[in-house]
């Protein structure tokens, strides 16, 4: 078998060699906001707590580095569930640091303060307000008022042994003066930690680099070690750019969510924004169990997972168009499962513990067919490979594994018995053979 060429002979990569390349993304903290901003979503189901702390054990498997976990505002079960994960992440020392989300008003707080009193474990405060001038306009509020709600909130957490991480929302609409005020209010009040939210997806990924170097400027002028996050959604469909955006303006943190979930169409995808990091070099996290994090998100959420999903989706890795598949499959004969990985797929399945897979159906060649009986221990005859090739032409949608089984059935066998058999009770006959 002659050996592979180098993976820069077979792949030009316009990514690399872009002539910003030297003001290339570098990695960061993420923040996982699956099981605040995620359950927002009107459709999901807000999950059991094992389910939930299920998640988090995924969540520190991955490398994930801070998590939200809830609105203890929003009444005692809330509550209940995020005591009982700070204290799983504190005894099981997941490496996760918590945050729980809190408007700006004490009443919020409170329930936070007791939290942490109770299980002795640190939770930063995600203290959040509106402060784009539509939104000033439906709430009657005048940017005095927010100034006096923002220092008033932020010195009552940190004066009780909070972290503060202040939220502006909508802040992708807000004016860049009230903004200066706002921050600046925020930090004198004690405040480590601001976040830029995209809270409607208004945003483009020149605006959000606009952002946050305006932001980061705030910052540096503040003379304090202050941090500064990104927190995206997807009503343009443009949350991952805008995440890697973000990073490459100089945010210091970035937040997702599992299969997007959130509020409308969503924020960013965690899972996709992993992908697109380890990918590019960007991050070295590990990516072997960042399937069970989609599926348990799917699942424990009711969340149900597109077929054409990226990665995750049962189709992302699947063909039965004849040029594709033959392609694959000549990668294959040549013994290289690395090159027929990538040969006709930008992302290598492998990398995520998966596989490309080769069907059958109205678009296919007899090199699907042959390649599918051969992976299926099956000699490709040339009568059984016509009979195949005849009902896939004959199918408007790709032939189902038990179609394509009787079909073999019906071939390898005449036998009156035998073809009286359930598909089940034949292949457990061809099984026993």
């Amino acid at each position: 078998m002659a050996k592979t060429p180098t993976i820069d002979k077979l792949i030009y990569d316009w990514n690399v060699h872009a002539a910003d390349v030297a003001d290339s993304i570098r990695d960061v903290e993420l923040d996982d906001e699956t099981l605040r901003d995620g359950l927002q979503n009107p459709s999901v189901t807000d999950p059991p707590v094992e389910k939930k702390i299920e998640l988090l054990r995924l969540m520190s498997s991955l490398g994930i580095d801070a998590v939200n976990l809830g609105l203890p505002g929003a009444g005692p079960r809330a509550r209940a569930d995020i005591t009982r994960m700070a204290e799983v992440i504190r005894d099981e020392k997941l490496g996760l640091f918590p945050n729980a989300a809190v408007r700006t008003v004490k009443a919020d707080i409170t329930p936070l303060i007791e939290i942490v009193r109770k299980t002795g474990f640190a939770i930063e405060a995600a203290a959040f307000i509106g402060s784009s001038p539509i939104r000033q306009y439906a709430e009657d509020w005048t940017i005095d008022h927010i100034l006096k709600l923002t220092d008033d909130a932020v010195r009552y957490a940190v004066d009780n042994g909070l972290p503060v991480m202040y939220v502006t929302e909508d802040t992708t609409r807000s004016r860049p003066e009230d903004l200066k005020r706002l921050y600046t209010c925020a930090i004198e009040a004690g405040a480590r930690r601001i976040c830029i939210a995209d809270t409607t997806g208004h945003a483009m990924p020149y605006g959000v680099r606009n952002l946050v170097t305006f932001v980061r400027q705030i910052v540096a002028d503040s003379g304090e070690d202050v941090k500064v996050d990104w927190h995206g959604h997807n009503d343009r469909g443009l949350s991952v750019v805008n995440t890697l955006a973000a990073m490459k303006a100089g945010a210091d943190r970035v937040h997702a969510t599992g299969l997007g979930i959130g509020e409308r169409v969503g924020n960013t995808p965690m899972d996709q924004l992993l992908v697109n990091l380890i990918l590019d070099g960007i991050s070295d996290r590990n990516p072997s169990r960042l399937g069970e994090y989609v599926r348990l998100v799917a699942e424990m959420c009711d969340v149900p997972l597109p077929h054409n999903y990226p990665v995750f989706g049962n189709d992302a890795f699947r063909t039965a168009t004849g040029v594709h598949a033959a392609a694959i499959i000549k990668a294959r004969n040549k013994g290289d499962d690395w090159l027929a990985d990538r040969v006709y797929s930008g992302v290598p399945a492998g990398i995520f513990g998966l596989r490309q897979k080769i069907d059958i159906g109205f678009m296919s060649g007899v090199s699907n067919i042959v390649y599918w009986l051969r992976e299926h221990q099956i000699e490709p005859e040339k009568r059984l490979v016509d009979e195949i090739f005849t009902a896939a032409k004959q199918h408007n949608k790709n032939l189902t594994e038990d179609q394509i089984w009787g079909i073999v059935k019906y071939h390898q066998f005449e036998n009156e018995t035998l073809l009286t058999d359930t598909l089940d009770e034949w292949k457990q006959r061809i099984a026993k053979k």
